[in-house]
């Protein structure tokens, strides 16, 4: 039986899509249906993601993309508008560690690059995809946090901040489009394999940690149109538990 493409004719559009967890949602918005726009800064791993999409019969379009090119940010709006008309999925992937050190000890440029990519380009990812998500009869945004937005860790300042001031942003769009068909929500994926991990915790074993595949069925539950939640932060160890319990209840 073949399987029902939840997605079909959804537009999607994920930043920091060549690997990691963008990657992975990336391909399975394509693997339900969803048209992805890929984007990245360097093409090379959109490039290997376009064809695995292609050879799943998925459909993609790559787009390079430098987060801290503010002019081509804005200009991302008015060109998907003139393609296609509106925006159905918006995930907010895309994001850089850091330096982890004293607060003393960071330079202006590594502070400005961290709250540039991590905090700001989101914002203009909003101001320029807001009216294509409101075009849509049930837009989602998705962007992802950490535990190290609460700033109970030493060293990880910028990150850190960032982080923090993009779960208020993001709250605070979620209330602005509270009257219309937008939701917005924010991920906490906790400890996953990627890259971003591994430099943080170099002394980790990665094998302990799910693998970004694990972190979709989440993506995809707030990314659907049928989801009501807005303006939450959603730990994907509670919705898994959640979901085991659920489970575990329905089988007694």
């Amino acid at each position: 039986m073949k399987q029902k493409k939840l997605l079909k004719e959804r537009l999607a559009l994920v930043t920091g899509a060549s690997r990691g967890i963008g990657r992975e949602v990336a391909l399975a918005l394509a693997k339900h249906g969803a048209h992805v726009v890929i984007t990245a800064r360097t093409v090379g791993g959109l490039e290997e993601l376009d064809d695995e999409i292609r050879a799943q019969g998925g459909k993609a379009t790559l787009l390079q993309l430098d987060l801290r090119d503010g002019d081509k940010i804005d200009q991302l709006g008015p060109t998907l508008f003139q393609r296609w008309g509106k925006l159905d999925i918006f995930i907010g992937n895309a994001g850089i560690l850091g330096p982890l050190s004293p607060l003393h000890h960071v330079t202006e440029d590594a502070w400005n690059a961290v709250i540039d990519i991590n905090l700001s380009a989101n914002w203009r990812l909003i101001r320029t995809l807001d009216p294509l998500l409101k075009r849509a009869d049930a837009g989602r945004a998705l962007f992802l946090t950490c535990d190290a937005s609460k700033g109970k860790h030493a060293y990880w300042g910028p990150y850190a901040v960032s982080k923090a001031g993009l779960e208020t942003l993001v709250k605070t769009y979620a209330r602005e489009v509270a009257d219309t068909p937008v939701r917005v929500n924010l991920i906490n994926p906790g400890a996953v394999r990627t890259q971003m991990r591994a430099k943080a915790f170099p002394g980790e074993d990665p094998k302990t940690l799910p693998a970004p595949e694990e972190i979709v069925p989440l993506f995809l539950e707030l990314a659907s149109p049928e989801c009501t939640r807005n303006g939450e932060v959603v730990s994907f160890r509670e919705w898994q538990k959640e979901r085991l319990d659920a489970s575990t209840t329905s089988d007694a």
